[in-house]
């Protein structure tokens, strides 16, 4: 009897400890080889973090098996051991299970895959995701990792971007400057340290490159720079600290994970950065330039001069500049023309001819419009723009299918409008009394 229980406890344990096995399509992934497989690979990938013991991962594996085998040779699906490999679960904020994550072009920014868990669901998703990417690629966007590979390549502890500060150096660096910075205290002995090392390095220039240096980040050796140590009353390593001009550090406590320092450093961008630029469109480089540079481009046509004199004028493009700073974030480009000096571009995006003060919203990728149908207000432009963010309003191809000719114009002078002159009319030749003579 004892032999029996001992084998049928035995046969329990190994069917827990082992949801997938070398013979299913669902490649297994581990700490040790997660990096090769998934990070430096072109393909797209769908992965689960599960645990053996939990009831949902078990009713999701035969599912997720179906799908690997569908997808095979198409879409790379994995599975981590998030029990057994706790910190790979910890690299990617997995805190229940399963949790499923796409890897796309950009490998450091996986997306959680929100959806069914049945086979079906799961392959219309990779699909979904795997079309995605095909159509960057296709535009020549592709997804901006090749960089994120090399450096992993090349041992992804390329610290160039992070700046070493010292107790001499911090104060001329940091206070008072206008950039933001993100400073790690560390020691040289602490594990968590050394884990957090590569993540730090790679965010570092990224940070740089979208930032354009405008957030910083630094490291310091907090057990030979013990003035800084103590002035910031750093207890534990890794401590990480945001220093921005004019306030008092805050501690960031965020993941540790490249993409959630990326995150948080980009969030800290915008929310310091001015509001973008309110251009006028006086020639076909300033709508190009700017139109192909941003998700989105929002383009107004005010009235002309004449009918709202300067400070009509400059009252329509308060709203859009308040607008402008409140969508920031959203890094989206900002235009405007006078009625009648873009009519091509008028017709193409539908407006044309009445209805000014207007307003369209350009995704020059897609070619694609959406016209403001409220008030040109803050109310009804907010409505407008809140509605764009989230997905949601009608959009129409712009007409002809790409801007048509922009005309170079010269940009407004800051003055009301002035009626054309009409030619004064010389009478000294006129003999009037010979007038008068002929209408009597």
């Amino acid at each position: 009897l004892l032999f029996v229980l001992g084998t049928v406890s035995c046969t329990l344990f190994l069917a827990v400890n082992g949801l997938y096995s070398a013979s299913d399509d669902v490649i297994e992934l581990t700490p040790t080889n997660f990096n090769k497989e998934v990070i430096q690979s072109d393909s797209l990938w769908l992965v689960e973090f599960y645990a053996p013991w939990c009831g949902h991962c078990q009713r999701l594996t035969p599912e997720w098996k179906k799908a690997a085998t569908a997808l095979k040779g198409v879409v790379k699906v994995g599975a981590v051991d998030a029990d057994k490999h706790q910190s790979l679960g910890g690299q990617y904020g997995v805190r229940g299970f399963p949790t499923i994550k796409i890897f796309g072009a950009n490998k450091n920014k996986a997306e959680d895959y929100q959806g069914g868990r049945t086979s079906d669901a799961i392959v219309d998703a990779a699909l979904s995701a795997l079309r995605s990417l095909v159509k960057d690629r296709l535009s020549g966007r592709s997804g901006g990792y090749s960089s994120g590979k090399q450096s992993r390549e090349s041992g992804g502890g390329d610290k160039k971007d992070v700046i070493e500060l010292t107790d001499d150096s911090f104060d001329k660096n940091v206070i008072n400057s206008d950039d933001v910075w993100m400073v790690e205290f560390y020691a040289p002995w602490c594990g968590h340290c050394k884990n957090l090392e590569p993540e730090w390095a790679a965010a570092a220039t990224e940070v740089k490159e979208q930032t354009k240096g405008k957030v910083k980040l630094a490291a310091v050796d907090a057990t030979v720079n013990q003035m800084l140590a103590s002035r910031y009353g750093i207890r534990g390593f890794p401590t990480i600290k945001i220093f921005q001009k004019g306030e008092d550090p805050v501690d960031y406590d965020g993941g540790r994970t490249r993409s959630d320092i990326i995150t948080r450093a980009l969030d800290l961008f915008s929310d310091n950065a001015p509001p973008p630029e309110l251009l006028e469109i006086i020639s076909e480089d300033v709508l190009k330039s700017t139109c192909d540079a941003h998700q989105l481009c929002i383009i107004s046509v005010l009235p002309h001069i004449l009918d709202t004199g300067a400070s009509g004028r400059n009252s329509y493009l308060d709203v859009m500049l308040k607008m402008a700073e409140k969508y920031k974030k959203k890094m989206w480009g900002w235009l405007w023309t006078e009625a009648g000096a873009q009519s091509d571009l008028e017709s193409s995006l539908g407006i044309g001819g009445f209805g000014y003060p207007a307003m369209a919203a350009v995704n020059a990728r897609k070619m694609k419009f959406a016209l403001l149908k409220g008030s040109f207000s803050e109310q009804g432009i907010n409505e407008f723009l809140r509605e764009l963010s989230v997905g949601r309003g009608s959009t129409a191809p712009v007409g002809g299918g790409a801007f048509p000719k922009i005309h170079s114009v010269e940009p407004w002078d800051g003055k009301d409008g002035e009626l054309p002159v009409e030619d004064d009319i010389d009478l000294s030749d006129v003999d009037l009394d010979d007038w008068g003579k002929d209408e009597l």
